[in-house]
């Protein structure tokens, strides 16, 4: 309870603070909503486990370049080129295995010194319960290093407000192609 009040409080402070009671009136785009509407509801902490097929080759790549690498630096890692991805995101490592939606965004490589993907992606899940629901993700990949880890930065369905993280290692990849196949779990905390 008193944490309540200290709440509210603090809330009239700050408000009054902002709009001065000088007659003005608060500005149409702002709407007072309910200090914290979620509490009442149970967090959930879900594991996802599934894999990410990154195409570059072939009549229907899902990543394609649409930033060719920086031309003017002396770099072993393609540092500045931008893929633009629409991923597949299956039950099993093989392409033909059951479709859970897509993972769909882009990667750039960010670092000069090693292959360093800064990676904006959203998972959109097509199957059960989840059909329709995002999660977002926005991190560092070190390409090479056995088990990397990226954070889940929120969501969208089910998964609004979702926080968490995934831990991706590489299941496959053709250094001729570039074709990679991507295990993910995904550790996510949610309403």
């Amino acid at each position: 309870m008193a944490k309540i009040i200290i709440t509210l409080l603090l809330s009239l402070t700050l408000f009054s603070q902002t709009f001065p009671a000088t007659g003005e009136e608060a500005p149409t785009f702002l709407k007072s909503v309910k200090p914290n509407p979620m509490t009442h509801r149970t967090e959930k902490l879900s594991h996802f486990r599934f894999y990410w097929h990154d195409t570059l080759t072939g009549s229907n790549p899902t990543s394609i370049t649409i930033i060719p690498p920086a031309s003017n630096i002396t770099s072993n890692t393609a540092f500045g080129q931008v893929n633009m991805i629409d991923d597949p995101l299956t039950e099993k490592p093989e392409p033909g295995s059951k479709l859970l939606g897509r993972a769909q965004g882009f990667y750039g490589l960010a670092s000069q010194e090693e292959v360093g993907l800064l990676m904006a992606m959203n998972f959109v899940f097509s199957t059960g319960k989840y059909s329709g629901s995002t999660l977002t993700v926005l991190g560092r990949n070190p390409v090479f290093e056995k088990v990397r880890e990226m954070p889940v930065v929120g969501g969208s369905g089910v998964f609004r407000f979702a926080r968490g993280y995934v831990k991706i290692n590489t299941y496959s990849s053709d250094n001729k192609t570039r074709n990679a196949v991507v295990e993910y779990n995904v550790y996510v905390l949610h309403f």
